[in-house]
Order: structure tokens, then C-alpha cells, then sequence
């Protein structure tokens, strides 16, 4: 594999304007539910990771993706633009740009509804040179045979591809063989592998050389080789969880781009993707690099046993690394 290491970092991914409104709990089906406040914000997945990967720092952060010609592409452009991310276009006169539509409860919790629109429209073609990227980040709200064309076209370059499986669905196994890096929840996790009997039973049926599962409040893990890399939680106190999965996507390649460990991009990216939960919106919410020192400096992770309740909870492979 070519050295990665100070290279930029390339988002392959979708762009939606999020229509949010505030609400006492997320609606059962059948349910109306009254709401209360209401706002839009810049959002999809691979905008979201792509801003938290610029102001992660340490690389310069470029993206392609496709928007449309109406208002919600030049709100969407012009958030990027701002958090200094290079833009690759993918023009649609035929396509709205992508939109979300979510309902954000009292407790933090949300429910998402998503019209790809343009995002639907990114092609293998469109895929640009490759030449000086590191790290091709991906995920799943564009088609899944391009998100499988581009995964290809990193391994020939010799580019770490990472993909966030997200939304969950099952992937084909040609398309797994070219992942360097797989970014799953725990939902993400069992559809993927197939099992829901856990953490590490769902580690082991995938064939990815690292495998990183996000737990919400507990923490995440990484699978690399046979060891398992733990990383409790920063404790916060949580308003909006939206966009808090894409920082710590964006940040984990941002510092895996600027070199670092695997077990301290773990730990960038947990701080930041705590950082998110306490704001509002997902490009909104994404912290600064400085704020994320700030946090990790604070070593609200490292409480005493959160390390032994997050290896109890995942079930461990044997031998595990822990974070210390």
C-alpha cells in the first residue's frame, strides 16, 4: 500500500439540506406529533463528514458530489466553500439537490427521512484523479455500484478506501474486499454481518482488515488484525445526535491522514463526535480541532472502569488492546 500518511483527503459522497423540527418525541407510525421549533441546515453524510474532516485539520479535505440548480445547492455549496473543502460538482439541471427531513426529540434522539435527489446522480465517471488523495472516504446515500466503482479505482491507485456503511444495508462481498476501513453503529454492524449476537460475534464475520463500531454513550471499538482497540466515551451533555456519527467519521480520516495511531484517532474522533451532540444541526454542530484538544485534555473518558464496562459490553476478541 502507498504511504498515505500528509495526503489529501478525498469525500466521495451526498450533500442534503436537513429540515428540522423540534418535537417532545420522535412520532410512532400513525402517530402526529406537535412540534415546535423549526430550522434548515447544511447536511447528508458526506457533507458532514467532509466539513468535520476540514476542521479536523492536517490535510486538505476535497469533495465530490452532486447538487442540483435550485437554493438548497447554493446554501449547501456555500458551507462548504466556507469550511475551506475543494469541490468537485456534479451538476443536475434534471435533480433537486438532496434533502432530509427529521424530526429531533427532547432526549437527543432523531428520526430521518431522505430524497437523494442529485446525490442519485454521482457516476464511476465522475470520480476525479486520484493523484496526491490518501484516503477516499465513502458511504451510502449514493448508488451502491459507484460507491463500488470508486472503491475500486483506490485500491488500483493505492489509496486507503473508507467506507461508512451508512444507511444500513447489506453489501456484497466484491465490495467489502476493497474496503481498508469499515465505519459501522451497531444496527450498521448486524446488517452487515448478518448477526445481531453482538459485538464481537458481528467483528469477526466481516473481512475488512479494520473494522470500527461506534456505540453512542459506551464508546467505539476498532478490530485491526486480531486485537481490539477500546475507547470509552467523553461524557457530555447531549442536545442533538445528528451529524455526531459523520464528525467522528471526518475526524477519524483526518487524523488517520495526518499520520496518527489508530488508538489516537480513535480518541480525536470520539471527543469530537461527543463535541457534536451538545449542538445543533450536522454541519453546524461540527467542532474545531482546537475545541476537540480542549475536550481531550479534559479526560472525561478516561473515568475509572469505563474501559472494563466497555470490554464487558463488547465481548472481546482474545487478547484485546485496550486504550489506556
Amino acid at each position: 500500500m502507498t504511504n498515505t500518511d500528509h495526503r489529501e483527503v478525498l469525500v466521495a459522497g451526498s450533500a442534503n439540506l436537513d429540515f428540522v423540527v423540534r418535537a417532545s418525541h420522535v412520532p410512532a407510525p400513525g402517530e402526529t406529533v406537535l412540534g415546535r421549533d423549526f430550522a434548515t441546515f447544511p447536511g447528508g453524510k458526506g457533507a458532514n463528514q467532509a466539513v468535520a474532516c476540514a476542521r479536523a485539520g492536517g490535510a486538505q479535505t476535497r469533495m465530490l458530489l452532486g447538487l442540483g440548480t435550485d437554493t438548497f445547492a447554493e446554501i449547501l455549496e456555500a458551507s462548504l466553500r466556507d469550511a475551506q473543502v475543494g469541490l468537485h460538482i456534479v451538476r443536475c439541471a434534471d435533480r433537486a439537490t438532496g434533502t432530509a427531513f427529521i424530526c429531533l426529540s427532547d432526549d437527543a434522539e432523531n428520526a430521518i427521512t431522505v430524497a437523494p435527489g442529485a446525490n442519485e446522480a454521482l457516476r464511476a465517471e465522475h470520480l476525479p484523479d486520484l493523484a496526491g488523495i490518501g484516503h477516499l472516504l465513502l458511504q451510502l446515500e449514493t448508488p451502491l455500484e459507484t460507491v463500488e466503482a470508486y472503491a475500486r479505482a483506490a485500491r488500483a491507485a493505492g489509496v486507503r478506501a473508507v467506507l461508512n456503511a451508512a444507511p444500513a444495508r447489506a453489501l456484497p462481498a466484491g465490495l467489502l474486499q476493497l474496503i481498508d476501513v469499515l465505519i459501522v453503529n451497531e444496527g450498521e454492524l448486524a446488517v452487515v454481518a448478518g448477526v445481531r449476537d453482538g459485538i464481537s460475534a458481528g467483528l469477526a464475520r466481516i473481512d475488512v482488515p479494520c473494522v470500527i463500531v461506534t456505540m453512542g454513550a459506551r464508546g467505539c471499538c476498532a478490530r485491526t488484525g486480531d486485537g481490539l482497540l477500546l475507547q470509552p466515551a467523553f461524557e457530555v451533555d447531549a442536545v442533538d445526535t445528528t451529524a455526531a456519527g459523520d464528525t467522528f467519521c471526518g475526524t477519524l480520516v483526518a487524523a488517520l491522514g495526518r499520520g496518527e495511531p489508530m488508538a489516537d484517532a480513535l480518541r480525536e474522533a470520539s471527543a469530537a463526535s461527543a463535541l457534536a451532540c451538545t449542538r445543533l444541526g450536522a454541519q453546524s454542530s461540527v467542532p474545531t480541532r482546537a475545541e476537540v484538544a480542549a475536550l481531550m485534555a479534559s479526560a472525561t473518558d478516561r473515568r475509572p472502569g469505563a474501559i472494563d464496562d466497555l470490554a464487558a459490553y463488547c465481548n472481546p476478541l482474545p487478547n484485546p488492546m485496550h486504550r489506556l
